[in-house]
């Protein structure tokens, strides 16, 4: 640190600046130098005029004194002629104008020029670069000190100027801790400010040493100030020079910045080069006094086909660094391909771990037509040269590119070629290798609408240096207008500030802090961020207190009319106005108004809505700054249907005071298709009656109504067409009478039988003939018309295929299917007007199980058909005494014919002499015992058998022992009715004879044997059975 006393005194005042030359800077700027004047004492600054050649009118340049001998004169018209004047200042006062400088025409310029903080003064030579003077007339204003001008002019010191090191001068450190608390305290206690000077270590030897500085600890701080400066190194040498355009006379070089720029910002270049001939470099001859600002420059005035060598040096406050080494050889020619040269000035900003932003320059030679376009290439930055690739497949028109889908942690080199019409020119160089990642402490630019609406983008470092600066830029260009900007800059943070954010300033914003390791961010303001800033500002600028709910209207249950709206939060300060048709109305008899400002509910309640009350209804809601309000229009038919539904309301209220009906009536139809009339009351009481009507005709119910859960319910079944009609529920007490009415007519009808068909499923049936299709129902309407179709076909019926309706059943019987009638079959209902469908698919499973089933089942019937049985003929149980003649004989039928077997009590029983068993013509059995005694009695079984089935009839023979006998005696056969004999459960039939007359009895035929039937004679009983349901047997007599 070297710390420089200026010492002042009463100045003279100063005599005209002198050498007042302008530069070109950009196309609305002209840089313009000048000399200071001689002897000048305890300068102030200067101020600059300028004025359009010819009109005579000066206007001034800068409002404030320039510290410097060089500034930039804005807000100049492109292409118009400009000269410039400029005067000094001092505590004594103005001096007179300086001459005028000669005209310049405003115009951008590629290369030249001074940069802040560079003279154009010559005080040495640092390795054959021209050096520049480094004192405080060579800063721009925003690196020079601040003076404090009207203190300046009340200081009696005197002002010296000496000069700065150069280059080529060792900067020395004179200070210590002492001096620097002295200084300190200078600068913080002392009203009034002087600029410090540089000094060397060649000053650090005068008779001023460290040692006198700690001794004017005491010094008068009120006319004496000391001011710190940080003495920088100066930058270390540019590399890769590169030639960007050749003509005969001259070519235009590119180089990339220094990568230790000194701790402080480069301020220019100053180039260099030598004649090379024969291998032979020659002396190095400067190629510009005023060092240039940009990393491109012309050097002119060469020669043509010879070759050439360049070093570029750096310069920066603290001096000239040291200049890069010799580039390679290049050869003055013109260039005359067709393409474009090489852009330039290739560099990366806003490095993260998957991306980063590419910038270049446009090539200085463009070939022979326009650049339309640029190609980007990358490649890992170890990897060979054929790894290029190309970033984007179209020409960009833009001279950046945000580059993305990088690895983190890998390293990578860019490049750019530039096309035209004629083809791609060849590439840059490559950039110098970076690594794709996120540094700890990596901040982005952020978006923030303050409470006032200001919208600013903003951006925080804390990894700056003293010398760092904010630099905010618009599509990656500089931002030079700054009528749509403003720059707050406070410590580590800086705002970008909108002052009147529109579609000009849509575009991608960017910021950089010079003097670090490359902290950037980019932010992107399209269309629809730049909409939704627009709306928050505005909601900012004007709060709007956040509705939950907009201004609404609702019928309460008396008939009471509610408007209401709900805020999201209230504080306790809210208040609401409340008017109707642009007239504030007021709580009382017929508004009653509520805030609830922990609910943040508004409400109004009107008693009754009444013609005049139609219009506009507005809550109008403040609560601090933040307002907002909700209206409802209620006119026209909106205003009458309300009115209507509030009188219904009110009526219904007072309905309600007595019995009621909650849910009118209506229908249903059950599960059994019949009709269920149905409604739902309230507020019912023991003493409340219900009456059904059916056209104005009272229906008598079989029951009184209980009220359970309310229903009441009238259930009608097998519902057809002469149950149509209008039906009316009436309830009653003594509180009042309610009355719920249904038609059940026309289209209501209708609706109600296409219920009722709804409910009606279709289902298959296997049958012994066939497959039957059927639908139940409890009653078949008659007004229904029953069709089918099958396959989307009517069906035809035949013998084979037939329909019906078998009392519940409706029915399509399909005698013996095939495979034929396989498909879709639909059941079409017709009730006159509308047709109902209903559907079965018979294919596939439901075919092949459903002709399984009928295959079962008419196996089945053949086998009852023709199985063994028994038609009729044995008794169930034979009294006969003993020594008569026992005869018994039956039908038999079977196919084929059945197998005949007799069984005694369980045993098999074959013929023998005492009974004589016979089987004749395939049917007819007898069975024969002479002579009965006791020992015949028993169960007898007669056992048919054929391959479809086996049945057995059993008879009880009963043999009564003799205890007397009489010539008169008579028999008698007891026979029991008709009897039926089935496979599983055969009935019998019971035959008894006795020698004592029987009384007729109720189910029994009784037969007395004739007078004339004496001992000795033998007689056979033939009992016969017809297998048709007669009121008795058929007896017949044998002898």
């Amino acid at each position: 640190m070297v710390i420089n006393l200026f010492i002042f005194k009463t100045p003279d005042i100063p005599k005209p600046p002198g050498r007042i030359i302008p530069t070109r800077n950009t196309d609305t700027s002209v840089v313009v130098t000048w000399t200071e004047p001689p002897d000048a004492k305890e300068l102030v600054g200067y101020y600059i005029e300028s004025s359009v050649v010819g009109s005579g009118h000066w206007e001034p340049c800068n409002n404030n004194p320039v510290k410097g001998t060089r500034f930039i004169c804005h807000g100049l018209v492109n292409g118009e002629k400009y000269i410039f004047r400029v005067r000094a200042v001092n505590a004594a006062g103005l001096s007179e104008f300086s001459q005028d400088s000669e005209p310049i025409e405003v115009q951008a310029a590629i290369g030249g020029g001074l940069l802040h903080g560079v003279c154009p003064e010559l005080s040495g030579k640092a390795d054959g670069l021209t050096d520049c003077t480094t004192s405080w007339e060579g800063m721009h204003e925003s690196s020079q000190p601040i003076f404090d001008t009207d203190a300046l002019l009340k200081c009696n010191a005197k002002f010296s100027r000496d000069p700065l090191p150069s280059s080529s001068d060792k900067l020395g450190s004179t200070g210590d801790d002492n001096l620097r608390e002295m200084v300190k305290d200078a600068i913080t206690s002392a009203p009034q400010k002087v600029v410090a000077k540089q000094a060397s270590k060649s000053q650090a030897q005068d008779p001023l040493t460290m040692e006198k500085v700690k001794k004017k600890k005491n010094i008068d701080i009120t006319s004496h100030l000391c001011v710190i400066h940080v003495e920088t190194a100066a930058p270390s040498p540019p590399y890769d020079i590169t030639v960007l355009e050749s003509v005969r006379d001259s070519m235009v070089l590119g180089w990339k910045q220094p990568k230790t720029i000194g701790g402080t910002e480069i301020t220019g270049y100053y180039v260099n080069y030598r004649e090379v001939i024969g291998g032979v470099p020659g002396k190095w001859r400067e190629a510009n006094i005023k060092a240039v600002t940009e990393r491109a420059y012309r050097i002119e005035n060469l020669k043509e086909n010879m070759v050439y060598q360049f070093q570029v040096a750096a310069a920066n406050l603290a001096g000239v660094g040291t200049p890069s080494l010799p580039s390679k050889p290049f050869k003055c020619e013109e260039w005359t391909i067709a393409v474009p040269g090489p852009p330039h000035d290739v560099t990366y900003t806003e490095v993260r771990k998957d991306s980063l932003v590419l910038l270049w320059k446009e090539p200085v030679y463009t070939g022979r037509s326009p650049v339309t376009g640029y190609y980007i290439d990358m490649k890992e930055t170890e990897a060979k040269e054929e790894h290029w690739r190309s970033v984007n497949e179209k020409p960009l028109q833009k001279k950046y590119m945000k580059i993305a889908g990088l690895t983190e942690g890998v390293s990578y080199v860019f490049r750019v070629r530039a096309t035209n019409q004629a083809g791609v020119g060849r590439p840059s160089d490559p950039t110098d290798p970076v690594v794709a990642e996120t540094r700890p402490g990596t901040k982005e630019v952020v978006v923030n609408v303050d409470d006032d609406g200001v919208i600013s983008l903003n951006f925080e470092c804390d990894q700056m240096s003293p010398n760092s600066k904010f630099v905010w830029s618009k599509n990656y260009e500089p931002i030079e207008d700054d009528s749509r900007l403003d720059i707050d800059t406070k410590g580590g943070k800086s705002k970008a500030i909108f002052k009147d954010l529109g579609e000009d300033d849509l575009g991608i914003y960017s910021c950089v802090v010079t003097d670090t390791d490359g902290v950037s961010s980019g932010y992107t303001l399209d269309e629809e961020e730049m909409k939704r800033l627009l709306a928050l500002s505005h909601e900012h600028k004007f709060p709007t207190i956040p509705l939950a709910s907009e201004l609404a209207v609702e019928i309460l249950e008396k008939g009471e009319v509610r408007f209401w709206m709900q805020a999201e939060k209230l504080s306790g300060n809210a208040k609401a106005n409340f008017v109707f048709n642009d007239k504030e109305i007021f709580n009382g008899e017929k508004y009653k108004m509520k805030v609830d400002q922990h609910t943040g509910l508004i409400e109004m309640i009107m008693d009754k809505l009444e013609d005049k009350d139609e219009g506009t209804y507005t809550f109008q809601l403040q609560d601090g700054k933040a307002t907002n309000q909700s209206s409802l229009v209620l006119i026209g038919d909106v205003f009458k249907k309300l009115r209507d539904e509030a009188e219904f309301q009110r009526k219904e209220w007072h309905r309600k005071q007595g019995p009621h009906f909650v849910d009118q009536l209506g229908w249903e139809v059950t599960d059994e298709c019949n009709v269920m009339l149905k409604c739902k009351v309230a507020n019912i009481k023991k003493e409340t009656h219900i009456v059904w009507y059916k056209d104005d005709r009272e229906i008598m119910v079989d029951e009184e109504h209980d009220f359970k859960d309310g229903v009441c319910t009238l259930l009608i079944s097998e519902f057809s067409k002469k149950d149509t009609g209008i039906y009316e529920v009436i309830l009653k007490d003594d509180r009042g009478k309610d009355i719920s009415e249904l038609k059940l007519t026309d289209t209501a009808f209708a609706d109600l039988m296409n219920e009722v068909c709804r409910r009606i499923d279709l289902k298959i049936q296997s049958t012994a003939e066939g497959i039957r299709l059927y639908s139940f129902v409890t009653y078949y309407v008659e007004d229904l018309r029953v069709g089918w179709v099958h396959n989307d076909t009517q069906i035809k019926f035949t013998d084979r295929v037939k329909t019906g309706v078998t009392g519940e059943q409706i029915w399509l019987q399909i005698n013996e299917p095939t495979p034929q009638d396989k498909g879709k079959y639909t059941m079409e209902l017709f009730d006159g007007k509308t047709g109902h469908k209903k559907t079965v698919d018979l294919s596939g499973q439901a075919f092949d199980e459903a002709f399984a089933e009928f295959q079962r089942l008419k196996q089945a019937a053949i086998a009852e058909k023709n199985r063994a049985r028994v038609l009729g003929g044995l008794p169930d149980v034979v009294t006969i005494q003993e020594g008569k003649a026992l005869n018994l004989s039956c039908t038999v039928w079977g196919d084929p014919t059945p197998e005949v077997s007799w069984l005694k009590n369980e045993k098999s029983f074959v013929s023998d002499a005492n009974c004589i068993l016979k089987f004749e013509s395939g049917k007819n059995v007898s069975f024969t015992i002479s002579a009965v005694s006791t020992l015949d009695s028993g169960k007898y079984s007669l056992v048919v058998k054929n391959k479809y089935g086996t049945e057995t009839s059993d008879v009880t023979v009963i043999v009564i022992s003799v205890s007397g006998q009489t010539d008169t005696a008579k028999h008698a056969v007891s026979i029991p009715g008709q009897s039926q004999n089935n496979v599983t459960a055969p009935k019998k039939k019971k035959t008894t004879t006795t020698s004592k007359p029987q009384q007729e009895k109720k189910g029994k035929s009784i037969f007395t044997f004739p007078d004339d039937c004496s001992k000795g004679k033998k007689f056979k009983y033939h009992v016969m059975y017809q297998s048709l349901p007669l009121r008795s047997p058929i007896y017949r007599m044998h002898s």
